[in-house]
């Protein structure tokens, strides 16, 4: 079992920046590929990006790219998304996911087994 803790949301101007952090428990941190979704109200939960288990490889959605980043850091447990020139439709609560046993990217929402509570970003105009 995995538990996901994220941190790092908060409100923002448009234009800013906001750094999440996802927290992980367990020791095979390193054998999870990790994602970030959003999900705004009751719409569908969206997915962001996406790192495999080494860190090798990304994969961002169109709305985001050259703005968000994700990274990990396998010694201290935890996946980070570096969001920059943040947009008022940005605006979502945050959650981060993990993959058991995964080497590649996964961006499928379905495909993941473990989920973090969320935290809220709200970007103002």
């Amino acid at each position: 079992q995995v538990q996901l803790v994220e941190s790092g949301g908060g409100l923002v101007q448009a234009g800013g920046s906001l750094r999440l952090s996802c927290a992980a428990s367990g020791r095979t941190f390193s054998s999870y590929a990790m994602g970030w979704f959003r999900q705004v109200s009751e719409k569908e939960r969206e997915f962001v990006a996406a790192i495999n288990n080494s860190g090798g490889s990304t994969y961002y959605t169109d709305s985001v790219k050259g703005r968000f980043t994700i990274s990990r850091d396998n010694v201290k447990n935890t996946v980070y998304l570096q969001m920059n020139s943040l947009k008022p439709e940005d605006t979502a609560v945050y959650y981060c996911a993990a993959r058991s046993k995964s080497i590649v990217v996964v961006t499928t929402q379905y495909d993941y087994d473990y989920w973090g509570q969320g935290t809220q970003v709200t970007v103002s105009s």
